[in-house]
C-alpha cells in the first residue's frame, strides 16, 4: 500500500516543487523561504508542537498587505495541484473514490457469473439499465473554466512522463511544458470578476461532456463490450446506452429569478448547437475513413451504385450538420430564421437511419472490423445524447404553481385556489384536466410572477419531448402539487406526457411521500397519465438541513421502501431520482457505496443521481476519470438490482429508529431551540462573506429578506466547512450512537455496521467527517471572530463533536479513524498542512474585515483566495 502512494506523493512533491520555482521567479527567495517556513511550521503544529503553532501565527498576522494575495495564491495553487496529482493517481493506478482496486464491472460480472442468476438474466439487466446522471451548477466549483482547462493539461503531462520509452530530451520537454502550464496557472486570476449566469453555467456542463465525457461513453462501452464479449461470448447491442445525461443548468428555476422561459430556450438552443458541432467532427472524421466501395443492395439502390456510396452518404450528412451549426447560431445570435426541416438534423432519426444503414452495409459486406471503429462510436454517443446533448430537466417551487392557479380562480371569479382545502383543490384540478375547454382566458393579463411560470409551461410545450427530462416540483408535499403542474401543462398546449416529479425535501414530506403517491396512484385519470411508470425525487439537502444527517438519512431509507411498496401494489415502475450533493452533509460520498445501501427493491435497473458542482470535475473531467465513474455506476446498479442488498432484521430497525429520534432531537437541541445557534453561526463562520463571492448564479437564499431558515443548503454546509467544524454533517449523530452506546446496544450496533449497508455507510461517511473536522481551528474561528458570551456554544459543540468520534470508533474498534479507507486518510493528510495555514490567515482576514469600514483590495482578494483554497483542499464542499 505505501509504494501505491509513493508515486502520488512523488507527483505532488514535483508540481509543489515547479510551483516553488514560478513563485522564486515572480518573487523573491525571501517570500518563498516564508511560505516554506510556515509550510513546515503547519506540519509540525499538527503534531501537537504549541511553540511551531505559536510560531506559524506569528508569521501570518504579521504578513504585509502587499505579501497577503501571493500568500493566499501559493497555498491555494499547491491545493489545487495537489487534487490534479490525487486525480492523475486515480486513473493511473485504478482507484475509485475510496481505495485502489480492480475495474468494478469486470469484479461484479464475475461475482454475478459465479453465484446463481444465470446469463441471460445478467445480460437482460445490463441491456435495460437506466442510469440517468443529472448534472446541476451548485455554485460550489470554484474553479474558473479557464484554470480547469491548464488542469487537464497538467494531468497530460504527468501520464507522458510516465513513459519508460522518453529519452532525456523528450523527459525535458515535458517538464518544460509542466513548468509553463503552472506559470499560466499562477498568473491567472482565480477569482471571476463577475458572478456566472445560468447560461454560462449550462455552457460549463457541455463543455464537460466536449472535453471528456464524449470520448469516454464510447470507450467504456467498448470496454464493457470486451469483458461481456469474455465472459458470455456475446456482443452487447449497438444502441446501448446504460448511463446518459441530464442537465438542470439553465433549467432550474427554484429560488433563481435568472432562469427564464427565455434563458431556458437558449440553453436548449446552445445544447443542441454542441451535439450538431460534435457530430459534424465525427462525421469528418467518417468521410475520411469510409473510401470503401463495396456495399449492400439498400445503399447501392440509393447512391446509384457510387463508387463512393458511404463518403456520398455521410458528405449529405455533413452538409445537413453544418446547416444545423448555422441555423442555430442565427437563433442564438437573436434571429428567427426560416429553416426547411428537412435540410438539417433536427429529429434523431435523421442521424441514426442514414449512420445504421452505413453500418449494416459495412457488416453485410464482411466489413464487420471497420464498422465497428468510429461508426459505432458515433451510434453510442447518438443513443447517449441523442441530437439534444443533455435532456434537460425543468424544476420549479410548488408554491409558484399554486401562485398561478390562484390568480386565475381570483380573476374567473372562482374564489382563492390558495385558500381551498385539498379535497377541494384535487376535485378542481381533475374536473379542469378532464375538461375539453380551455381554462386560461385569452384576455388575461398575469402579474409578472405568475407569467413567467406560464410562459416556461408553454416552452416545454414548444420542445420535442426527447429535449427535456422531467418537470421536478421541489417543496412538494400533497397530490394537488403534481396536478397543478400538470393542468398547467394541458392548459398551455403540451402535446406529450411530460414527467412531472414530486420532490420530497424535509423530514415531513419524506415521512408523508408514500401517503401522497398513494394517493395520487387512486385517481383513475392520473394512473391513465403515468402509463404505469412514475419518478419520484428524494431531497438529501434540505432534509439533513431540517433533521441532520442520521434522522434524514433514515428517512430517506424509509420513505423509499414505503414508495417501492407501494408501487408494487399499484402495478407501477418506480424510478427513484436521489438529489445528491457534493458533501455528507448533503448526501453526497462514493456513488458506489451510496446506490449498493439503498433498500432492496429500490434500484431495480433504473436510478437518477443528481451530479452537483465540483463533483462532476472530480468525477468527470477527464476521459479516463470518467470512463471509471462510469463503470462503478453501472455495476453498482446492476450489483443493486441483481445481489440486492439484504432486509434490515426488526432489531435493527428498532436500533435505527431510536438513534433517528434521538440524533433529530439533538441536532434541533442546537440549531433551532438554542438562542445563541444563529448569532453564533454567522460570527464563526464567513457565512455573510460567502455571498460575496461569484460562484454561482443562484442566491444563497431562497428569500432575500430571511433568516437562517431559507438559507440553502449548499451556503448552510459550505460555511461550516470552511471553519472546518463540518457540524451540519455530524451534528447529532454521535450523541445518538453514544446513547445507544451507553443502552448496551453496542454489540447491536457492531453487526448492524458488518452486515447492514445502509448503516455501514453512514458510518463510514461519518469516519470521513469526523477526520476532516478540525476542532482546534474551528476554536481559533472563535478566538477571533466571536464575542465572549457566545464562547460556551462553541465549547458544547466541540464537546459533541468529540463525543462523535469516541463513539465511531469505539464502534468500528479503530484506533485511527477512516483505517479502513486508507486512500481517503492518505487523501486528507497531504493536504492538511497547505490547508491549516489558509483557515488561520482567513481567520485573520475576517476579523480585519469585519472590523474595518472598507478593507483594501488586497484584503478582500486574499479572503476570497483563502474561502477557494480551503474550498480546494476539502473538496466535497457543497
Amino acid at each position: 500500500m505505501a509504494d501505491m502512494y509513493a508515486s502520488l506523493r512523488s507527483n505532488v512533491g514535483t508540481l509543489g516543487q515547479i510551483l516553488g520555482e514560478t513563485i522564486r521567479t515572480n518573487l523573491d527567495d525571501t517570500f518563498l523561504e516564508k511560505i516554506e517556513q510556515i509550510r513546515q511550521l503547519a506540519k509540525s503544529s499538527r503534531q501537537g508542537d504549541e511553540a511551531s503553532r505559536d510560531e506559524m501565527l506569528k508569521l501570518l498576522t504579521a504578513l504585509p498587505d502587499n505579501e497577503l494575495v501571493p500568500f493566499a495564491k501559493a497555498f491555494n495553487q499547491f491545493l489545487n495541484l495537489a487534487n490534479i496529482a490525487e486525480q492523475f493517481h486515480t486513473i493511473s493506478r485504478n482507484c475509485d473514490e475510496l481505495v485502489c482496486v480492480p475495474d468494478p464491472v469486470e469484479q461484479l460480472l464475475g461475482r454475478v457469473l459465479s453465484s446463481n442468476i444465470d446469463q441471460e438474466k445478467m445480460l437482460d439487466c445490463l441491456q435495460n439499465l437506466d442510469i440517468d446522471l443529472v448534472l446541476t451548477a451548485h455554485p460550489t466549483e470554484i474553479s474558473r473554466r479557464t484554470l480547469i482547462q491548464k488542469y487537464s493539461s497538467v494531468i497530460d503531462s504527468l501520464a507522458a512522463l510516465e513513459n519508460p520509452q522518453l529519452t532525456e530530451r523528450e523527459k525535458k520537454q515535458h517538464h518544460l511544458r509542466l513548468r509553463q502550464l503552472i506559470a499560466q496557472i499562477w498568473h491567472t486570476n482565480e477569482i471571476r470578476h463577475e458572478r456566472p449566469t445560468p447560461v454560462d453555467e449550462a455552457r460549463w456542463g457541455l463543455s464537460t461532456i466536449e472535453v471528456s465525457l464524449w470520448q469516454a461513453i464510447p470507450d467504456f462501452l467498448r470496454q464493457l463490450n470486451e469483458q461481456v464479449e469474455e465472459r458470455t461470448g456475446k456482443q452487447l447491442p449497438i444502441d446501448i446506452a446504460p448511463v446518459r445525461f441530464s442537465s438542470w443548468m439553465g433549467g432550474d428555476r427554484d429560488g433563481n429569478p435568472f432562469v427564464t422561459a427565455q434563458v431556458t430556450q437558449e440553453v436548449l438552443d446552445r445544447n443542441r448547437h454542441t451535439a450538431a458541432r460534435l457530430y459534424l467532427k465525427d462525421v469528418v472524421l467518417l468521410v475520411n475513413e469510409l473510401s470503401m466501395e463495396e456495399a449492400n443492395d439498400e445503399l447501392l439502390a440509393l447512391t446509384n451504385n457510387s463508387h463512393e456510396p458511404y463518403r456520398d452518404v455521410l458528405r449529405e450528412i455533413r452538409q445537413r450538420l453544418r446547416n444545423t451549426v448555422d441555423y442555430l447560431n442565427e437563433r442564438l445570435e437573436g434571429h428567427h430564421p426560416e429553416v426547411d426541416l428537412s435540410t438539417i438534423i433536427w429529429h434523431e432519426n435523421d442521424l441514426k437511419d442514414p449512420l445504421m444503414m452505413l453500418y449494416r452495409s459495412l457488416e453485410d459486406s464482411g466489413m464487420s472490423l471497420i464498422a465497428n471503429g468510429l461508426l459505432l462510436d458515433m451510434l453510442r454517443r447518438l443513443a447517449c445524447f441523442g441530437i439534444h446533448m443533455l435532456r434537460l430537466d425543468i424544476r420549479q417551487d410548488a408554491q409558484r404553481h399554486s401562485d398561478v392557479i390562484a390568480e386565475l380562480t381570483r380573476y374567473l371569479g372562482m374564489g382563492d385556489f390558495n385558500h381551498w382545502d385539498e379535497s377541494e383543490k384535487q376535485a378542481f384540478l381533475l374536473r379542469e384536466l378532464s375538461s375539453k375547454r380551455p381554462l386560461i382566458p385569452s384576455n388575461w393579463q398575469a402579474s409578472s410572477d405568475v407569467a413567467e411560470v406560464v410562459s416556461t409551461c408553454r416552452l416545454v410545450a414548444s420542445q420535442p419531448a426527447r429535449a427535456l427530462g422531467s418537470y421536478v416540483i421541489s417543496m412538494a408535499s400533497k397530490p394537488s402539487d403534481v396536478l397543478t403542474v400538470l393542468l398547467l401543462l394541458k392548459e398551455t398546449g403540451c402535446p406529450h406526457p411530460m414527467r412531472v416529479v414530486p420532490l420530497f425535501e424535509t423530514l415531513a414530506d419524506l415521512n408523508n411521500a408514500s401517503s401522497c403517491m398513494s394517493a395520487l396512484f387512486d385517481i383513475d385519470w392520473y394512473r391513465g397519465y403515468t402509463k404505469g411508470h412514475q419518478e419520484v425525487m428524494i431531497g438529501y439537502s434540505d432534509s439533513a438541513k431540517d433533521a441532520g444527517v442520521m434522522a434524514a438519512a433514515w428517512a430517506q431509507y424509509h420513505a423509499q421502501e414505503q414508495l417501492v411498496e407501494i408501487s408494487r401494489q399499484a402495478d407501477v415502475k418506480l424510478t427513484l431520482f436521489h438529489g445528491r450533493g457534493g458533501t455528507i452533509g448533503r448526501g453526497g460520498g462514493p456513488a458506489h457505496e451510496a446506490i449498493l445501501s439503498q433498500p432492496p427493491g429500490s434500484v431495480d435497473g433504473r436510478i437518477r443521481v443528481t451530479e452537483q458542482g465540483e463533483m462532476i470535475r472530480f468525477k468527470f473531467g477527464l476521459p479516463k476519470l470518467a470512463v471509471q465513474s462510469l463503470a462503478l455506476y453501472t455495476s453498482a446498479v446492476m450489483e443493486a438490482t441483481l445481489l440486492p442488498p439484504p432486509e434490515p432484521k426488526p432489531e435493527w430497525r428498532a436500533c435505527m429508529q431510536k438513534i433517528a429520534e434521538e440524533s433529530v432531537d439533538a441536532y434541533r437541541s442546537i440549531v433551532r431551540e438554542e438562542p445563541d445557534f444563529v448569532a453564533y453561526f454567522r460570527a464563526a463562520t464567513p457565512e455573510v462573506e460567502l455571498g460575496k463571492l461569484p460562484l454561482g448564479s443562484r442566491p444563497a437564499k431562497r428569500r432575500v429578506d430571511g433568516g437562517i431558515e431559507s438559507l440553502r443548503a449548499i451556503p448552510w454546509i459550505f460555511a461550516w466547512s470552511q471553519n472546518r467544524l463540518m457540524l451540519p454533517a455530524w451534528l447529532g449523530a454521535g450523541e445518538a450512537l453514544q446513547a445507544a452506546s451507553e443502552r448496551g446496544e453496542l454489540p447491536l450496533l457492531q453487526e448492524m455496521e458488518q452486515d447492514w449497508p445502509f448503516f455501514k455507510t453512514r458510518i463510514s461517511m461519518l469516519e470521513m467527517v469526523y477526520a476532516k473536522a478540525e476542532p482546534n481551528l474551528a476554536k481559533y474561528y472563535e478566538t477571533c471572530l466571536v464575542p465572549e458570551n457566545l464562547h460556551h456554544l462553541g465549547d458544547a459543540l466541540r464537546v459533541r463533536l468529540a463525543t462523535g468520534v469516541k463513539a465511531v470508533m469505539e464502534l468500528t474498534q479503530s484506533e485511527v479513524l477512516m483505517a479502513h479507507t486508507p486512500w481517503n486518510r492518505e487523501s486528507v493528510e497531504l493536504r492538511n498542512p497547505y490547508i491549516d495555514p489558509l483557515n488561520f490567515m482567513q481567520a485573520e482576514l475576517l476579523a480585519r474585515t469585519r472590523k474595518e469600514e472598507g478593507a483594501s483590495t488586497n484584503v478582500e482578494l486574499a479572503l476570497m483566495l483563502t474561502i477557494a483554497g480551503v474550498a480546494a483542499g476539502m473538496r466535497n464542499t457543497g
